[in-house]
């Protein structure tokens, strides 16, 4: 049980450190880009005025997701509440584990769907939801069930869906704010350059600008995607320990991993929520993934 304790606090620790470095890339980029486009229009303040206004951008757009993502997701998987008469054993089994969580209970859903997975959504404990596909209901048994609804659980007593939203806007701000230097401050015959901009110290913030405008957006989803796989990591531990029984959760993944169907519903925006990736075959791996592989996941399970 120590190992467990263990996980979770180097999971903890690194989610901070990842965040933290993602929040100051995000200003940085701002604040190239905004001393670019100050430079291009031959101005001394634009710079300083943009940069304010990027940032309250980001944020306002943070807030709009973090309101309404939930329902956004459940409306786009195709969602359905879960009623306890057609559906006992998944009530009763978020309804236990919300107890042991010490959290609100969630409201919970079924998507009819028969490949075999499932997600957690809502901003913080008092706003979440758990969504099942009925395959998963008809595949696993009692204590892989709970190790699946204790993953999902852990992710709502992380906080872990409103870091995830947090990081896809963040991601989708860049990219905007890259295509924007692309069509409004990099193409030719804009601005005079002139002001304290207009010596070699103007020339290298151009430069700077430049390359931020092709490899921030990259970058940006690269940090995305580390952060989503270590609270993949994170949820695993943590919802072995809720309970009590790693076992459960490592069979429930290998047998989502052996399923080779994919979820209907489910978009590049919604994939990262599942517990294992809805697309199977399609997606890229390596750097690119949304997910851990299932192999270590369940190799890290069974060595707690």
């Amino acid at each position: 049980m120590a190992l467990l304790y263990d996980e979770i606090k180097w999971n903890k620790r690194k989610s901070l450190a990842i965040t933290a470095f993602f929040v100051l890339f995000v200003l940085v980029v701002c604040f190239v880009f905004a001393e670019a486009l100050g430079f291009f229009y031959g101005t001394e303040t634009l710079g300083f005025a943009l940069f304010p206004i990027l940032m309250l951008v980001a944020i306002g757009s943070t807030f709009v997701s973090y309101y309404y993502s939930d329902k956004m997701v459940l409306a786009i998987s195709g969602a359905r509440p879960a009623e306890k008469g057609e559906f006992p054993h998944l009530v009763n089994t978020v309804e236990g584990l919300s107890i042991a969580a010490g959290i609100p209970l969630p409201k919970i859903y079924v998507i009819d769907d028969p490949a075999p997975n499932a997600f957690a959504t809502g901003r913080d404990p008092e706003h979440s939801a758990i969504a099942v596909t009925t395959g998963l209901l008809k595949t696993m048994g009692r204590y892989e069930l709970e190790g699946v609804v204790g993953h999902e659980m852990a992710h709502i007593k992380n906080y872990d869906i409103r870091l995830a939203t947090f990081a896809v806007v963040m991601v989708g701000f860049v990219a905007l704010l890259s295509d924007f230097m692309f069509r409004i401050g990099l193409r030719p015959g804009i601005g005079g350059g002139g002001g304290r901009r207009s010596g070699g110290g103007g020339a290298a913030i151009v430069l700077i600008a430049i390359f931020f405008a092709i490899l921030a957006p990259i970058f940006a989803q690269l940090v995305r995607l580390a952060i989503s796989r270590n609270r993949e990591y994170l949820a695993d531990a943590s919802g072995a320990l809720l309970t009590r029984y790693p076992e459960g959760l490592a069979s429930a993944l290998e047998k989502i991993a052996k399923d080779s169907r994919k979820v209907e519903h489910a978009t590049d925006a919604t994939a990262p929520l599942y517990i294992s990736n809805p697309f199977k075959g399609n997606l890229l791996s390596g750097l690119f993934s949304t997910h851990p592989p299932i192999e270590e996941r369940v190799k890290r399970l069974r060595s707690m």
